[in-house]
C-alpha cells in the first residue's frame, strides 16, 4: 500500500467540481487524496477570471432553490451562510421587440402568442414535468416533439430561442430528453408563493468554493496539483501509476473524471475497457463578457428569436449578483455555442469582439457603448456532451478491469442537463456505491460513505 499508515492514497484526475468534491468527501472520510489538474486554475468550466477591478466566474453560473444536492454540499463545506438570492426576470427578443416573461400576468399578455398558443404552452410544460420515463423521449428530435405538444407558433417564439440559447444551431440534433430535463430543473426554480424566479450565488463566486475545497483537502493531508498533464495511467503491483508532465505518482486507487476520448488515450487497457458506441461530441462556447458602468438590460437571461444576431443569448449576471461583488460594475455574458470542432473557436479575439459588439448595437441601440469599461473573450472547447438522438446507446460503455481504478465523468449524464447540481448528485451516487472501497472503512472513527461490489461497476 502506497498510502501513509492505514490511509488509502486516492489519486483523482481532474480538478473541476466533480474531482474536488470527490477529493474533499473522501478526505473527510479518512482517505489521503491528491488531485491532478492540467490547467493553471481549478474549477474547469466553473473557474474564475480576473476582470481588472474584480474577480468573478469565467462563465455564467447560478444556483436554483431546487438544487438540493448542491445546496447540501455548500452547507457541508461551510458556505451555507455565503449564499445570496435574488428575484430575477426573463426576457425574449421576438419579432424585433423585447418582452418580459416573469409572471402569470406577463404570460397572459405575451403578444407573440395567441391565447390558444399560451394554453398549449402551459399544458406542454405541465405534461413534460410529469413524464418520468425519459427513455421514450430519447428517439424523438426535440424540435419535432416541442412542435407537436405545444404548436408551431409556440415553438418558434418560445422554445426555439431557448434551445438556441443553450445549444446554438446544434439543437436540431438533440433529443427531447434535453428539454425534459431542462423543464424539470428550471421551471421548479420559481417560488410557489411569489411565482417569481429565485436564483442564487456564493459570495465571491465559485472561486470561493474552489478555494474552500482546496484548503479542506490540504488541511486533511491531501494535495491539489495544477499544471499537471496526465500522460498515462497503468497498473503495477505496488498500485496505480499516473505518469504526468512532472514525473510519476503511485496511488492505491485512482478516479478518472475526464472525457472519454482522453480516457482512451491515457488509461492502460489493463485498467479499463471502453466498449461500443463512439466518442461523445461536445459543445464548445465563445463567450464575450462585458464590464459596464451601467446595466445593459433588466433581465437575467434574454432569449433571442432572431437569426441575424451573432450570439445565442445575453446573460445579465448583475441582475443576480450584487454589484458590491463586481466593484460597482455590471457584468454581462454574451455566449455563442458551437461544436467543439468548429473553427469559430479559433477566431481571433478582435474579430469576435467586433462581430458581437455589432450584435449588441443592433439589440440595444440606446445603449451607449462608451459605458463599456472592458471586453473579455473567453472560450471553452468542451462545455457539455451533445445529447443527440439515442444518446444513451451512443455513449461508450466503460468497464473497469482493475478494482483500483474508477471512472466518473459527465458523458454518463444521459438523462440530465449538465449543471453543478447534477455534478454533485453524480458524486453522491458514486460514493454511495463505491465509497467503501476508497477509504479505510475499518479505521476507528472513519465515517461510512457506502460500499459495493466491483462487479457492479
Amino acid at each position: 500500500m502506497s498510502g501513509t499508515g492505514s490511509r488509502l492514497h486516492v489519486g483523482i484526475v481532474g480538478g473541476g467540481l466533480m474531482g474536488l468534491a470527490l477529493a474533499r468527501r473522501l478526505a473527510a472520510a479518512g482517505a489521503r487524496t491528491t488531485v491532478l489538474e492540467r490547467d493553471e486554475q481549478l474549477g474547469g468550466l466553473t473557474t474564475h477570471h480576473d476582470y481588472g477591478s474584480f474577480i468573478w466566474d469565467r462563465f455564467y453560473h447560478v444556483i436554483l432553490p431546487t438544487d438540493i444536492a448542491l445546496l447540501a454540499f455548500l452547507a457541508e463545506i461551510g458556505l451555507g451562510d455565503k449564499l445570496r438570492w435574488a428575484t430575477t426576470r426573463t426576457g425574449f427578443f421576438v419579432d424585433r421587440r423585447f418582452h418580459s416573461l416573469d409572471s402569470a400576468l406577463d404570460f397572459l399578455r405575451f403578444p407573440p402568442l395567441s391565447l390558444w398558443s399560451k394554453a398549449r404552452l402551459a399544458a406542454a410544460i405541465l405534461y413534460c414535468s410529469r413524464i418520468d420515463d425519459w427513455r421514450r423521449l430519447e428517439r424523438v428530435p426535440v424540435d419535432a416533439w416541442l412542435t407537436r405538444v405545444s404548436g408551431k407558433a409556440t415553438y418558434e417564439k418560445i422554445w426555439k430561442p431557448l434551445l438556441l440559447a443553450k445549444l446554438g444551431k446544434n439543437y436540431r440534433r438533440v433529443s427531447a430528453v434535453f428539454i425534459w430535463s431542462y423543464i424539470k430543473r428550471m421551471f421548479s426554480a420559481r417560488s410557489t408563493a411569489a411565482k417569481k424566479e429565485q436564483l442564487g450565488y456564493v459570495e465571491g463566486g465559485y472561486k470561493t468554493v474552489f478555494d474552500t475545497l482546496a484548503s479542506a483537502i490540504a488541511d486533511s493531508g491531501g494535495e491539489v496539483r495544477t499544471r499537471v498533464d496526465v500522460r498515462s495511467i497503468r497498473p503495477e503491483s505496488r498500485g496505480v501509476v499516473v505518469e504526468t508532465t512532472d514525473g510519476e505518482r503511485c496511488f492505491d486507487k485512482v478516479i478518472f473524471t475526464g472525457p472519454v476520448n482522453v480516457l482512451r488515450r491515457v488509461a492502460s487497457a489493463d485498467l479499463v475497457e471502453v466498449r461500443g458506441g463512439q466518442d461523445v461530441e461536445y459543445l464548445g462556447v465563445i463567450c464575450m463578457v462585458l464590464v459596464t458602468r451601467r446595466p445593459l438590460m433588466p433581465y437575467y437571461v434574454l432569449n433571442i428569436a432572431d437569426d441575424s444576431i451573432p450570439f445565442t443569448g445575453v446573460i445579465g449576471m448583475s441582475n443576480v449578483v450584487a454589484t458590491s461583488e463586481t466593484a460597482g460594475r455590471h457584468i454581462t455574458y454574451v455566449p455563442r455555442y458551437v461544436l467543439s470542432t468548429d473553427p469559430e473557436l479559433e477566431k481571433p479575439d478582435e474579430e469576435i469582439r467586433e462581430e458581437f459588439l455589432d450584435g449588441i448595437r443592433r439589440l440595444f441601440p440606446d445603449f451607449d457603448l462608451r459605458d463599456i469599461e472592458s471586453v473579455h473573450i473567453n472560450r471553452a472547447v468542451k462545455v457539455q456532451p451533445l445529447q443527440v438522438i439515442g444518446y444513451s446507446d451512443i455513449v461508450p460503455r466503460t468497464r473497469t478491469l482493475d478494482p483500483r481504478f474508477f471512472v466518473l465523468n459527465t458523458a454518463q449524464f444521459v438523462n440530465k442537463t449538465l449543471n453543478n447540481n447534477s455534478v454533485i448528485e453524480a458524486v453522491d451516487a458514486f460514493l454511495a456505491e463505491f465509497g467503501g472501497e476508497l477509504v479505510d472503512a475499518g479505521r476507528a472513527g472513519a465515517p461510512s460513505i457506502g460500499r459495493a461490489a466491483i462487479a457492479a461497476r
